[in-house]
């Protein structure tokens, strides 16, 4: 049987190569302000995968993506053991593009720190008279840069991201800068709606985006899971204050109020992660997370 080593590990994912294809494993780990905390968080790595192949599903009418397969059965025989099993995604390979799609619905977290200050968000202005996690009149495009382990993504305007792309691909710079805004914008529309129809509200969330073969856009790495998205229970929302949320926001707000933690969480706060976490999947989709 061969064997298999990761050609790149991320804070959460490790990445295989498979010759004309790739796999992606998401791991039980956990990270918060760009740290991979100490615990591992038993079943994350399935609720990320299953979430995203539910978003891949629901939105290839909108654009496609490059998820191929969720079994691995349809893997290498290094991939049907226990520990890839729910938790592994064959993909088509693209070269990625080195803007994070920012797109926020609701005014919270670092934007409503920036509101306070000067009354805008990554640079664009806001209405007057905005409180803590409204929602925002139309969603806003916040794109960044992506940071390498252990450093800080950067936000950067839309103008910004057009010298970025351009750099990385020579003559489609403003070509693949508007279609991605506009692919975010779209994606989060159509999903945010969907969302709240089962009980949630998705108050911002990321995607990121490749280029495949031919030169067309796809949605890459993981879609609207409580990793890369702040996910509200629409029961008992109120703007005015900070929100309960099914992400790991929660971790962060432990972290926040426990300093001298050195990033090791207790059993308890790993427990009520993972019960966020399933119950989110368990809204959106209908279905209990499978094995």
């Amino acid at each position: 049987m061969k064997e298999f080593e990761p050609v790149k590990e991320g804070k959460v994912r490790e990445i295989y190569d498979n010759g004309d294809s790739l796999i992606m494993v998401a791991t039980d780990r956990i990270s918060a302000f760009d740290v991979i905390l100490k615990n591992k968080v038993t079943d994350k790595g399935k609720v990320l995968t299953q979430m995203s192949k539910f978003w891949f599903d629901y939105t290839k009418s909108i654009l496609p993506n490059h998820m191929m397969s969720c079994s691995v059965d349809d893997m290498p025989e290094f991939f049907h053991t226990e520990e890839f099993e729910g938790r592994s995604m064959l993909c088509r390979k693209l070269t990625m593009i080195p803007v994070e799609c920012i797109v926020r619905g609701y005014i919270t977290g670092s934007g409503w720190e920036s509101y306070k200050k000067n009354g805008t968000v990554c640079g664009i202005s806001l209405p007057e008279g905005l409180k803590e996690c409204d929602k925002l009149p139309e969603p806003i495009y916040t794109p960044s840069t992506k940071a390498e382990i252990g450093d800080h993504d950067e936000n950067i305007d839309f103008e910004r991201s057009i010298t970025v792309l351009e750099k990385a691909f020579p003559g489609h710079g403003r070509e693949y800068a508007t279609t991605i805004r506009d692919c975010t914008i779209a994606l989060y529309k159509k999903c945010a709606e969907y969302a709240l129809s089962r009980g949630i509200i998705i108050a911002d969330t990321k995607f990121e985006f490749g280029i495949d073969q031919n030169g067309n856009v796809m949605i890459g790495d993981e879609m609207l899971t409580p990793d890369s998205s702040r996910f509200w229970p629409a029961e008992g929302y109120e703007s005015g204050h900070g929100q309960p949320s099914f992400d790991k926001q929660f971790v962060r707000d432990w972290l926040k109020a426990n300093p001298d933690s050195n990033y090791d969480l207790p059993q308890d706060v790993i427990d009520k992660t993972i019960a966020k976490y399933k119950e989110a999947y368990k809204l959106i989709t209908g279905s209990e997370l499978d094995a």
